[in-house]
């Protein structure tokens, strides 16, 4: 078929790289180049440049509605949309024949929105999965095409969730798109309990979502360190310092010490142990110190953040 694919980050590549290799994919979709990085130069998106990788027909509109006319020209049978970041018009829904497919890294009705994996893992969530859909007018509400799912591993971090559901989202878009162009994509429309789809309907997550709060249990602390890692990491500060967390476990949930939360414990292996809400330890595994690279959050605990609190016997988190 035909296919004019949307998508601007890298969850996107895998439903590009497939699409290439199963479908004439006339033209690409994706938002214009922005300032990123410390050095705030502007650069394409990832899907972007592997379009042009693949010497394919790249389009930046910054009105969609405007646009329509240059979709309509290029006849396309279908849409595949994977991690775009924008809402598509009715304008540019309209033209093609079979739909536009889009690719949602959850068990839709549930985690709908511009965050459902993040979302999932600060939830605590223990499954998830990836839905093919027909997009309409709302935000992520159309008639389900294919759906999967999947457990989320008790240690998984979004970096790797997200490389494992964008793989599988790609195989799942290419098997929607073959029923599509074989005549035959049975739809049906998405069913769930409303309330629970309000109650995980997911926002932008903001640099305050990324701070480590010590006052909750131990694992809800993993699980804000889970969906940050690897990048840009849960954070914390201590003695005026900023530390980011990349990977944690829970030791105890309740009941073994009787320090105030975010109270330095110990080190044990390579680990920090600090302690949490109800008397429960984390252990902090792998951290970032300020200006510092990666290294085990025992190291940490024996240098760096001596110096940091000059010495204190039991520092205490912010």
């Amino acid at each position: 078929m035909r296919l004019i694919f949307f998508g601007s980050s890298p969850f996107a590549l895998p439903a590009l790289q497939a699409c290439v290799r199963a479908h004439d994919v006339v033209g690409v979709v994706t938002q214009p180049d922005r300032p990123a990085g410390r050095g705030q130069r502007t650069r394409p998106t990832p899907v972007k440049e592997a379009a042009l990788a693949h010497n394919l027909r790249v389009l930046e509109p910054v009105a969609l509605k405007a646009f329509a006319a240059d979709a309509r020209a290029l006849a396309p049978d279908a849409f595949a949309v994977a991690s775009y970041g924008r809402i598509l018009p009715a304008e540019l829904l309209a033209i093609p024949p079979r739909g536009a497919f889009n690719v949602h890294p959850s068990l839709l009705p549930l985690y709908r929105g511009s965050t459902p994996l993040q979302s999932a893992l600060l939830d605590g969530a223990r499954e998830t999965g990836v839905t093919i859909f027909l997009m309409d007018a709302g935000m992520d509400t159309g008639a389900i095409v294919v759906q999967e799912r999947t457990p989320i591993g008790a240690d998984e971090d979004y970096g790797a969730l997200h490389d494992r559901l964008a793989a599988r989202g790609a195989a799942l878009l290419v098997e929607a798109l073959a029923l599509a162009s074989g005549g035959r994509a049975p739809a049906h429309a998405q069913a769930g309990d409303d309330a629970e789809a309000a109650r995980t309907l997911t926002r932008p997550l903001t640099k305050d979502d990324q701070r480590l709060r010590w006052s909750e249990t131990p694992r809800r602390i993993v699980d804000r360190v889970r969906a940050f890692a690897p990048q840009p990491g849960a954070r914390t500060t201590i003695g005026g310092y900023h530390l980011k967390c990349l990977r944690a476990r829970v030791v105890e949930e309740r009941g073994v010490v009787t320090s105030a939360p975010g109270t330095v414990v110990g080190t044990m292996g390579d680990e920090l142990h600090v302690a949490a809400a109800g008397g429960g330890i984390v252990a902090l595994q792998r951290v970032v110190p300020q200006d510092k690279g990666a290294m085990s959050g025992a190291d940490f605990g024996r240098t760096i953040l001596v110096r940091w609190c000059h010495g204190q016997a039991y520092p205490r988190f912010d």
